[in-house]
Order: C-alpha cells, then sequence, then structure tokens
C-alpha cells in the first residue's frame, strides 16, 4: 500500500457503552498499546497461527511499552473452526489463568477470530472487556464494529451467539498489504453494500474508485474503511440490538448466507456469497419495484469490476435455497424477509415477498 494516509476515529455512540474505531495504517503498534492500556493491564490476545507471525509481535510490544500484561492463544483459522468447542478453548485458558472481570481479550485477526472471541468474552464471568484488532478488510469495516459475536451452527450461520460490545477497535489498514487477493475483494464486497444501503454518494464514489480500492492505494482504503464504520456506527447508535433499522447491514446475506451454508462453508467465502447474494436482492428490488433497470446495472457493474461473483453458482436448486433461508436469523416463522432497496442508498426489510417473486429473482441472478 503505498502514499501516506492520516490516522481517523469513527465514534460509536452508545452512551457508556460507546466506543472508538481507530483507522488507519500503523495503527497496531505504541497507540494501540496505549489505549488498549487505559482499559485494563491484563489481556488475552486470541489469534491465528499466520496472523501471530506477522503481527503478534507488534501489538505484544505496544502492549508492554504500556504496562499491559498480554499473552496469547492461537486458535484455529476459517469458519469450519467457528464453532462452541473454539470457545471452550478460551474459556479454559481464562480460567487457568484465573483472569477476572479486570482483564480483557483481544482479537487479533479476521472476522472468524473476533466472533469466536467476541463471544467468549460475552460470556465469561458474564462479560468481560473485549477489544477488536481486526487484520482484515472484511473484519474492519462490518464484523469488528456493533458487538455481534457468536458461533455457527450445523443448520445455519451465527445462529449462537449474543450482542457484546468492543471498547475498542483498531482498524491497521498497514495489515491488508499482507491479505490474499480474493480475501482484500471479501471485504471490497461489503463496502460496495454500505453504499447500496445508506449513501448513493459513496456508491458513485466506488464506481470512480473501484481500481484504486482493489489495488489498496492507501487513502482510497482509509476513505472507505472509515465511510464504512461510520455508517454502521450510525445503524448500530439507532438500532443495537437488531429490533428493527440494523436488519438492513444484512442487506445480500439471505441468499448470501443460503449459499454458503450449501456449500459447506468452503466454496465460497463470506464476501464472495454476499456479492451473489446482493445480487440477487437487487433483482428482488427490481421485482418489488424499488430499483430501475439501469441500478440493477450499475450494482452488476461495480461487482463486476471489483471481480467479485454476481450470479448464483450451478447446481443449488431453488428448493435448496429456499429452504437454506428459512433459517435465517430474519425469518419468521415461515416467512422469509429480505432487505430491499427502494433506489440505491435506501434500504428496508419486507416480509411481503412470495415464492413465486423469489424464483425469479433466483432464475435472473443466475443469468
Amino acid at each position: 500500500m503505498g502514499g501516506k494516509s492520516p490516522r481517523r476515529v469513527v465514534k460509536v455512540d452508545l452512551g457508556e457503552r460507546g466506543y472508538d474505531i481507530l483507522v488507519g495504517p500503523g495503527s497496531l503498534g505504541p497507540e494501540a498499546g496505549r489505549r488498549i492500556g487505559r482499559l485494563g493491564d491484563r489481556g488475552l490476545i486470541v489469534t491465528n497461527a499466520a496472523v501471530d507471525r506477522l503481527y503478534g509481535d507488534r501489538l505484544r510490544d505496544g502492549l508492554k511499552a504500556a504496562g499491559v500484561e498480554a499473552e496469547t492463544l492461537r486458535i484455529g483459522d476459517g469458519e469450519k473452526y467457528k464453532t462452541m468447542a473454539a470457545v471452550g478453548k478460551i474459556h479454559d485458558r481464562l480460567v487457568a489463568r484465573r483472569f477476572d472481570r479486570r482483564g480483557m481479550v483481544i482479537a487479533l485477526g479476521g472476522g472468524v477470530t473476533g466472533d469466536i472471541a467476541g463471544f467468549a468474552a460475552a460470556s465469561y464471568m458474564r462479560g468481560v472487556r473485549f477489544v477488536q484488532a481486526p487484520t482484515t478488510l472484511l473484519a474492519q469495516v462490518d464484523s469488528s464494529v456493533g458487538g455481534k459475536t457468536g458461533v455457527n451452527h450445523p443448520k445455519g450461520k451465527n445462529l449462537i451467539g449474543a450482542f457484546h460490545q468492543p471498547s475498542l477497535v483498531v482498524a491497521d489498514t498497514g495489515t491488508l498489504s499482507t491479505l490474499p487477493k480474493d480475501e482484500v475483494l471479501c471485504g471490497v464486497a461489503e463496502v460496495v453494500k454500505y453504499g447500496l444501503i445508506a449513501d448513493r454518494a459513496f456508491f458513485g464514489w466506488l464506481e470512480k474508485e473501484i481500481g484504486a480500492l482493489t489495488a489498496l492505494d492507501a487513502a482510497t482504503v482509509v476513505k472507505a474503511v472509515t465511510t464504512s464504520c461510520r455508517i454502521k456506527a450510525a445503524v448500530v447508535g439507532r438500532d443495537e440490538r437488531e429490533a428493527g433499522e440494523r436488519a438492513i447491514l444484512n442487506f445480500g446475506h439471505t441468499v448470501g448466507h443460503a449459499v454458503e451454508a450449501l456449500t459447506g462453508y468452503r466454496a465460497w467465502k463470506h464476501g464472495q456469497a454476499v456479492a451473489i447474494g446482493m445480487r440477487a436482492a437487487a433483482e428482488l428490488s427490481r421485482i418489488k419495484g424499488g430499483l430501475t433497470d439501469g441500478e440493477v446495472g450499475r450494482t452488476i457493474r461495480l461487482l463486476e469490476e471489483a471481480n467479485l461473483p454476481a450470479r448464483l453458482p450451478k447446481g443449488l436448486s431453488d428448493q435448496a435455497l429456499i429452504k437454506a433461508m428459512g433459517h435465517d436469523k430474519k425469518a419468521l416463522g415461515a416467512t422469509i424477509r429480505f432487505v430491499l432497496l427502494d433506489g440505491i442508498g435506501k434500504a428496508a426489510i419486507s416480509g411481503d415477498v412470495t415464492r413465486d417473486e423469489i424464483k425469479e429473482a433466483l432464475a435472473r441472478s443466475r443469468g
């Protein structure tokens, strides 16, 4: 990542439980240590082997300089490790090392690490402090912010979990330079989502700057992460526990989660599945009258220019997809609810969708 870019701070307004999101290259180090040191003097860093080799020493050095006693626990990397067994491994270490409520859990890694570590922090002693240090673009713009934690169940993604807000998020955009390209693009999918659901001007900016974003131009990345976090922070501030509006953050996830589940969480990464789901949701929005043909075309074009999948994979039947969608957390009884668009930049939840309309949207998404 070339060029220089300033660090920025986004505030999540939740009263006494509000927190800062520190965004920018070089954030993971002395500044992270100082900020974490204000929260407590003992922490358990939860990470995986690859991330620990790359960034563990940087975080530990920053914590040591700030007087924070920290030890490290490595867990598995990937959706298959997002289980209660992984949470139990963290609990076992916290108990063995006699952590009390003054201790904290620090998640260093991507969204899977953050979700597992966050749920462990939420459930240990009914809740201890939690710090997110996301090292993937997907985690920086999405899963590290908002307090959703949890693990998967064989019947669905993220069905077991809790709301547990972090005390701090440190999004060091410099860590993105070591990501595989497909991991970068997974984050880009979520960035595109924010433009579609809440900010038409941001979507237009992405249409012009998508090449710079996927190439990880430093200033472009900081703006994309900062804007995405501001959008999510605003939504979370108004609806922390997904009683209503917050569900718009799941745009593309109804079909996306179904694709992931039906392919065993192996064939498609989360961001790729969300991109597929956004295409389907855009098609359904057109069927319901919310998007014009031109707006659907712009959506598909931006996904394709970002080298993201914009078509449903072969081999997944309508029947299987609809059945899998029934396990979505937004579903109410037998009613599958979707996040739909009423123009680019404006989203809402809808349960007024027929099976025939879903099938039509899926058919269009295959073309």
